[in-house]
C-alpha cells in the first residue's frame, strides 16, 4: 500500500527534509508552500519511475490558499494519510513596536492554519481507521517567548488533545518541538536577530525530521526533539519566567518561511 503525505512549508528547511525522508519510504507527496518554482524543483528532484509529487502552491495566510489545501485534504477520492503542518515564520520585533498585521498573520499561520487543516483531515482519517498528523511546534512553546511561543503552545495543546481523543480510533497526532535549526527561517529574519551561537546550539535538521517521524509512528503526543533540548526541558519548569524570557527572546525584523 502506498501512503500519501501532505507537507506544508515544503519549499525549504525542515519541510524539505520531511519530503526527502518520506520519499525514501515510497510515500506519495503533496508539497505545499507559496513558492511554486521551488516546489517544482523539489518535486523534480524526488520524482521516480513510480510517482511524481504533487505541487500545491498556496499561501496559507490567505483564506483562499488555506481552503484550497483543506479541500485537498478532505477529498474522499484522493485520501491523504499523513499531514505535516510545518509552515511558519516569526516576528522578532518587540511586542510594543511590532506591526499588528504581522502579529495576526503569525497566529493565523502558526495556530489557525494547523487547526483548520487538522479539522479537514481528521474526519476522513477516522472513516478509514488510520491517519497520522505531525504538527511542528517549538521548544518556544514551553518558554515565555512572546507571541511566537504563544502560537506554538496552542499547537502543542491541540496535538495533545487530538491524540488523546483519536489515537484509539487509529489517528495519531504528534507535536514536534525542535530548537534552533540552521534553515532559512533565521536567515529571513536578518543576520543580527540571534547572537553568535556555538555550533552545539544548532540541531541537525535530518535528525529532527527523523525523530519526528518516529515519534509520530509511535503515537507520542509531544516530542522535544534533539538531545540538547531534551536536557533543557526540565529547566523550563523550575527557572523563573523572567530569566527564561531574557534567555530566549530576541529582537529583529519579521521573517517568513511559509
Amino acid at each position: 500500500m502506498t501512503y500519501t503525505a501532505l507537507i506544508t512549508g515544503a519549499s525549504a528547511g525542515l519541510g524539505q527534509e520531511f519530503a526527502r525522508q518520506l520519499a525514501g519510504f515510497g510515500v506519495h507527496l503533496i508539497l505545499v508552500a507559496r513558492a511554486e518554482d521551488r516546489l517544482t524543483a523539489l518535486a523534480n528532484e524526488l520524482t521516480t519511475d513510480a510517482a511524481t509529487p504533487e505541487v500545491l502552491a498556496s499561501d496559507l495566510t490567505t483564506e483562499a490558499g488555506l481552503e484550497r489545501v483543506a479541500t485537498r485534504l478532505s477529498d474522499p477520492d484522493r485520501p491523504v494519510d499523513i499531514l505535516i503542518n510545518n509552515a511558519g515564520f516569526g516576528v522578532y520585533a518587540s511586542f510594543e513596536t511590532s506591526d499588528i498585521a504581522d502579529e495576526r498573520r503569525l497566529h493565523e499561520l502558526l495556530s489557525w492554519a494547523p487547526l483548520r487543516l487538522c479539522h479537514a483531515a481528521v474526519p476522513g482519517m477516522l472513516d478509514r481507521g488510520q491517519g497520522w498528523i505531525l504538527n511542528v511546534a517549538s521548544v518556544a512553546a514551553f518558554t515565555p517567548t512572546g507571541t511566537y511561543g504563544a502560537a506554538k503552545a496552542a499547537v502543542v495543546s491541540l496535538s495533545r488533545s487530538l491524540n488523546a481523543r483519536y489515537r484509539r480510533r487509529g489517528v495519531r497526532v504528534t507535536a514536534l518541538c525542535p530548537g534552533l535549526l540552521a534553515t532559512e527561517f533565521h536567515e529571513r529574519m536578518g543576520e543580527d536577530h540571534l547572537p553568535q551561537l556555538p555550533a552545539i546550539a544548532w540541531a541537525d535538521t535530518r535528525r529532527v525530521a527523523r525523530e519526528g517521524l518516529r515519534a509520530l509512528h509511535a503515537g507520542r503526543s509531544v516530542l522535544l526533539s534533539d538531545w540538547r533540548y531534551r536536557l533543557m526541558g526540565p529547566l523550563t519548569r523550575i527557572l523563573p519566567d523572567r530569566l527564561l524570557e531574557r534567555a530566549s527572546t530576541t529582537n529583529a525584523q519579521a521573517g517568513d518561511s511559509a
